[in-house]
């Protein structure tokens, strides 16, 4: 149900062509870098958070980490990480192929600068074995958001 979701979402948008099905996991980023057969950081990752009592979604490249202080100067709270059972019920997806469109009602999505440094990236498509190909404007169209925020950290940083 929620591949569908998300499917028929990307199709109103034209953007159903570059979903990718696999018959292997894709929920970890390195299952989904090795499914898709690129490097780990395009893989964007969602994130989810409570953040003063509402879902928050950060979409992030494959290889960032979450940097506390950042996150806590962007959003005046500490990064609390919906627990397994909480991302379907406040997000709209299991863990695994939480994708930053089509989500439930009331979800802020930001997408995280750590994205900038790619052409294209490849956000799960609505379940664990499944992604999507998308350049960063179509990212920005499909999930709704033109918030971009710096609240990672690279290796090496």
């Amino acid at each position: 149900m929620s591949f569908e979701r998300a499917r028929d979402h990307l199709a109103g948008l034209g953007l159903e062509g570059r979903i990718l099905t696999f018959d292997v996991p894709s929920a970890t980023v390195d299952q989904a870098a090795a499914a898709v057969g690129v490097a780990p950081e395009r893989i964007a990752k969602s994130l989810t958070f409570l953040v003063h009592g509402a879902p928050v979604l950060v979409v992030v490249a494959g290889d960032a980490r979450v940097d506390n202080p950042a996150f806590k100067a962007t959003f005046g709270a500490k990064a609390s990480m919906l627990g397994i059972d909480q991302a379907p019920e406040l997000i709209g997806y299991p863990v695994g192929g939480v994708c930053p469109f089509a989500v439930a009602a009331g979800v802020r999505v930001c997408l995280d600068k750590s994205l900038r440094r790619f052409e294209t990236v490849y956000p799960a498509c609505g379940d664990a074995a499944s992604a999507v190909e998308l350049t960063l404007p179509e990212l920005e169209r499909a999930s709704g958001s033109t918030d971009w925020v710096s609240v990672t950290r690279l290796p090496g940083s």
